[in-house]
């Protein structure tokens, strides 16, 4: 059975929750590497690291942030497809994409952009 107008209705609205929140990790990530220099965020007192191991722990920061950012950005790209398959389609929204069968709603509000039933994930 497909999605009632009700739970359509309630992933939107969890959609919505999502996008928000992926929006403000984003915006959070930016202001935090806008706002301190490399220098301030390693609390280093000078600009010459101590200690080969102070680069290391300086650069896999800044690649943990930019992985993060990176994740956050391609989940915010898939709620928007998410948003838009509901708006263009509403009666197809919550069909599996590799099986053609119904999306648990249960899966749809944990994960509301999800395009697979999950069973042929592997």
């Amino acid at each position: 059975m497909p999605l009632t107008d009700t739970q359509r209705q309630e992933v939107e609205r969890r959609l919505h929750e999502e996008r928000a929140s992926a929006l403000r990790a984003l915006n959070r990530l930016v202001d935090e590497s806008a706002e301190a220099s490399e220098q301030d965020r390693a609390s280093d007192l000078s600009a010459v690291p101590f200690h080969t191991a102070d680069l290391g722990t300086d650069t896999m920061d800044a690649e943990l942030d930019a992985s993060n950012a990176t994740r956050t950005s391609r989940e915010l790209n898939e709620i928007d497809a998410a948003l838009e398959r509901l708006y263009k389609n509403p009666k197809q929204f919550g069909i599996c994409e590799n099986t053609g069968e119904e999306i648990k709603f249960e899966r749809l509000l944990i994960i509301p952009w999800a395009r697979t039933c999950g069973e042929a994930e592997a």
